[in-house]
This record gives structure tokens, C-alpha cells and sequence, in this order.
């Protein structure tokens, strides 16, 4: 785990994103696409607002949430809504959105695309105070399936005390990324990252499903 401190979030933002637009162009020089996951929720909304300007051969990257409640995509609680509006946009737009709602070929379709696009070449997520990552929860009654080493690339994870049914990437295709960068702002979640780091299981920290290979970028 690297540990990376800013002064604010908005310059931890535009960093991170003339990073992540570099590893993109890396993966591209060498490979036809580029693959990269990315959390929704509000905290991540100014990174696409950066990224999505960067000069990148957009139509060979393909671009997945991490995580997705069950809603509609117009829905103002839908990753892969927020994360369309914010940075698909301009010549952004040409990136691919693999989506994690199911069609009409139910799990089974949604597991053989997201298996399509793995490894990871790139993962970004955030961090709850719970820490929780994606929507891998502690106390979800799903979780140590999710975390199994043969467990499937997505899978529905119950999210406790929420009413929206979810979908998440799982532990093996989190853990089988590339590159790994992890977002938290304010001293909580500073807090919950630490508590994390002494409680070292997975089953009650999701995120050290992760920390091994991290670069953990913190603002407060």
C-alpha cells in the first residue's frame, strides 16, 4: 500500500487524473484496449470533470462501474448515470460503457461481458467510512462468496439497511487489476482506512481485499 497526501481534493483530483490518463496511454501503446473500472457516488464527480478532457484514443478504452444499484440509468442513484454524465462527455464520449444492470440474458449475460473485460488494466474506488469498497459491505450476507478466490467476476450483494438491490464486481476481478487506485477525502474515512489496515480481514474490511497493491489517495 502507497499512501499519497494533498493539500486539497481539488488538486488530489486534477493529479490523479493526469495520472490515470498517463496509465491509459501506457496500456494503449502496447495493447488495442484498455480496460478501467470507476466508482460513482458524488466524491468522484470533479475527477471525471478532469479526465474526461484528457487526449486519449477514447474509443479503444472500455469504461465499467465498480459497482450499480439495480435503477434505471437515468436514475439520480445510478453509477453508471453519474458517471456518463460526468465523463462521457465531449471526446470522452467514444469510450465504451459496459454497464452492470442485467439484460435481458439475466447474470449470466452480465458475468460473460464483465469477464470479457478482465483484467482490469485500471480500478479506481472509493472507500466508506464501513469500509466498504464497490459494493462489497461488511455484514452483507453475500460477502465471503464474493471474496472467494473462484468466485465470479460480478455477482448481486445485498447491501444492509438499504433498499436498493445492488450488483458489484467481486474480489477476484478487483484484485486482478493492473493498477489500483483508491480515493478518500475528510478524516473519517482517513480514520476508517487505518482501522482497516490493523483489522486486516477482508470479511470485516472489505477494502483489504485491495490494500496490498493500492495507491491510496487521501484529501481532507
Amino acid at each position: 500500500m502507497k499512501l499519497m497526501s494533498y493539500p486539497d481534493s481539488e488538486m488530489m483530483m486534477i493529479d490523479l487524473a493526469n495520472t490515470l490518463a498517463g496509465e491509459l496511454n501506457t496500456v494503449l501503446f502496447h495493447a488495442e484496449q484498455a480496460s478501467i473500472a470507476l466508482p460513482g457516488g458524488t466524491t468522484p464527480g470533479p475527477l471525471y470533470d478532469a479526465l474526461c478532457a484528457s487526449s486519449l484514443d477514447w474509443n479503444r478504452v472500455r469504461v465499467l462501474p465498480t459497482d450499480e444499484r439495480l435503477v434505471p440509468p437515468d436514475h439520480p442513484r445510478s453509477n453508471e448515470g453519474m458517471i456518463r454524465s460526468r465523463l462521457l462527455t465531449g471526446v470522452a464520449a467514444e469510450a465504451r460503457m459496459i454497464g452492470l444492470r442485467p439484460g435481458a440474458d439475466g447474470m449470466a449475460g452480465l458475468t460473460e461481458r464483465v469477464r470479457r473485460a478482465l483484467p482490469l488494466d485500471i480500478l479506481v474506488l472509493g472507500m466508506g467510512a464501513d469500509m466498504h469498497v464497490a459494493s462489497l459491505f461488511p455484514g452483507a450476507p453475500e460477502l465471503e462468496d464474493a471474496l472467494r478466490p473462484d468466485a465470479p467476476p460480478v455477482m448481486q450483494i445485498t447491501a444492509p439497511g438499504q433498499s436498493e438491490p445492488r450488483v458489484s464486481l467481486t474480489g477476484p476481478a478487483l484484485r486482478g487489476a493492473t493498477v489500483v487506485h483508491i480515493l478518500i477525502t475528510g478524516t473519517a474515512k482517513r480514520a476508517a482506512l487505518e482501522r482497516a489496515v490493523e483489522i486486516d480481514d477482508p470479511l470485516l474490511a472489505p477494502v483489504c481485499a485491495v490494500l496490498g497493491s493500492a495507491t491510496i489517495h487521501w484529501a481532507e
